[in-house]
């Protein structure tokens, strides 16, 4: 079975176009989802906190983040991260990189040069 690549965004985050950019100038077939327009199914985002934990991907720095009541965010866990994470997607740390192999799932989040090419070597 063939490597599938996968990454999650929204477009006009800069360090998404970056990440983009990078595939695009190593020639690495990928596809990009914007996750604002293609909702994310609630398989995809357990399958990344099997793979990662959701405390790694949700974004407390984000715009998002900081208007929610304080109860929710000093009672939050797995369920109610992932409900956030799939009503506010930009509570979701980004880009999203997903590399599927089969049944072997690799998930990176973020972008540096250095990073990428550690994982396409």
């Amino acid at each position: 079975m063939s490597q599938t690549i996968k990454i999650y965004g929204i477009p006009n985050c800069d360090t998404v176009r970056k990440a983009v950019k990078w595939l695009e100038a190593n020639d690495i077939n990928h596809e990009f989802i914007d996750y604002r327009k293609n909702p994310l199914p609630r398989k995809e985002i357990e399958s990344w906190d099997k793979a990662i934990g959701w405390e790694t991907f949700l974004n407390k720095r984000s715009t998002a983040w900081k208007p929610l009541e304080q109860p929710v965010k000093d009672n939050i866990d797995r369920d109610s991260a992932l409900e956030l994470m799939l009503d506010k997607v930009t509570l979701i740390k980004r880009p999203v990189l997903v590399l599927k192999d089969g049944n072997k799932l690799d998930v990176h989040l973020g972008f540096k040069p250095e990073q990428y090419q550690a994982i396409f070597n």
